[in-house]
C-alpha cells in the first residue's frame, strides 16, 4: 500500500508528537481517521487505500497510542485534551476543516469535535458509537449496555488492566478481534496472522497499554456534555454483531443530528466494522460523501 508514514512536532500548548500515516495528494480535501480501543492507524489500512484518490487522507495514532507521545499522567488523557488534539492537528496539517471519521473511541471524539468546532467537519462519519448523549443516557436505564460496557469500570484499576492484557501473550487482545463472542465472524475480512502480529507489536512495546487505558480513566469527569446539537450531514454505520454497543443507540443517535443522518445496520458485521466489511463499508461511505455533493448542487 503507498502510504508516506510522518512524524510531527505537536503544538505549542501539548508539545506532543503525533504518529500519522497519509495517502493521497496534499492540498486535496483532508479525511481524518480516528481509531478506538485497543487500535492504530492500521485500523484504516483498507480505508487509507480506498479514498486517497479523491482525498489527503490521514489515519492517526491518537494520543498514548502507538508511536506518538504517552503522557504519563491520566489528567492528560481528559476529553478536551483529546479534542484539541484534533483541531491541532487539523491545523498542523495546513488545513481548516476536513471530513472526520471515528471508530469506537474515536467515535467518541469525533461526535465531540463535531459538537464544539462544528466550523471544522463539513462532513461527520462514525463507526460504531452512538452519540455521546445517547451513550450516557442509555447506560444507565439498560443494565445489559452497562454490563456491556463493564470494561469502562474495571479500567478505573491502576496498572491491573494492563497486566491483565499481557497474560499469555496477549491473549485478551488477540482474542477481542478473533473470538467467537467479540470477533470478527465467518463472513467478515478475518484479520490475517501478520494483522495480529501488527497490533502485538505496537501493544507489546513497554507501557504501550497504559495511554490507550488512561483514555477511559477519566472519562467519568468529562460527561454529561452540555452541549449535544451536531450540525453538519452525519453517517452513522453500525454492525449489529457488536458484542459491546446495543444497537438502540444507533436509532436514537438521530434525535441529534441536526441535518441530513444516515444511519446503516450492517447485519452480519462485528464491533470491527471498517475490518469487518471494508468494501461495503467503503462503498456506503462514498455514496454518502457523493450524495452530499448532489444535494449542494441541487
Amino acid at each position: 500500500m503507498p502510504v508516506v508514514i510522518h512524524l510531527w512536532h505537536g503544538n505549542k500548548d501539548s508539545g506532543l508528537r503525533f504518529h500519522y500515516v497519509a495517502a493521497g495528494e496534499r492540498g486535496k480535501p483532508l479525511m481524518l481517521l480516528l481509531h478506538g480501543f485497543p487500535e492504530f492507524w492500521y485500523s484504516w489500512r483498507h480505508q487509507l487505500r480506498e479514498f486517497k484518490s479523491e482525498y489527503r487522507v490521514v489515519a492517526l495514532d491518537l494520543r498514548g497510542y502507538g508511536e506518538t507521545d504517552a503522557p504519563p499522567h491520566k489528567e492528560n488523557y481528559k476529553l478536551d485534551c483529546l479534542i484539541a488534539d484534533i483541531k491541532d492537528i487539523l491545523e498542523s496539517l495546513g488545513y481548516n476543516k476536513c471530513v472526520l471519521i471515528g471508530h469506537d473511541w474515536g467515535g467518541m471524539i469525533a461526535w465531540l469535535v463535531a459538537i464544539c468546532y462544528p466550523e471544522m467537519v463539513t462532513k461527520l462519519i462514525v463507526v460504531n458509537f452512538p452519540h455521546p448523549s445517547v451513550f450516557t443516557e442509555y447506560i444507565l436505564r439498560h443494565p445489559s449496555q452497562l454490563i456491556k460496557s463493564g470494561y469502562y469500570f474495571f479500567f478505573q484499576m491502576p496498572w491491573f488492566p494492563e497486566f491483565m492484557f499481557t497474560l499469555n501473550d496477549f491473549k485478551v487482545l488477540k482474542s477481542l478481534f478473533t473470538s467467537q463472542a467479540t470477533g470478527i465472524g465467518r463472513k467478515g475480512c478475518r484479520l490475517t496472522a501478520e494483522d495480529i502480529e501488527a497490533y502485538l507489536y505496537v501493544f507489546s512495546q513497554p507501557g504501550a497499554l497504559t495511554g490507550p487505558i488512561n483514555h477511559y480513566r477519566t472519562l467519568f469527569s468529562c460527561l454529561p456534555l452540555q452541549n449535544h446539537e451536531v450540525i453538519m450531514p452525519t453517517l452513522l454505520l453500525w454492525g449489529e454483531r457488536d458484542a459491546f454497543m446495543e444497537v438502540e443507540m444507533a436509532e436514537i443517535t438521530r434525535i441529534y443530528v441536526k441535518n441530513h443522518f444516515r444511519l446503516t445496520i450492517l447485519s452480519e458485521a462485528s464491533h470491527w466494522l471498517q475490518q469487518d466489511q471494508p468494501d461495503i463499508v467503503n462503498k456506503l461511505i462514498w455514496t454518502f460523501l457523493k450524495e452530499e455533493t448532489k444535494r449542494k448542487r441541487e
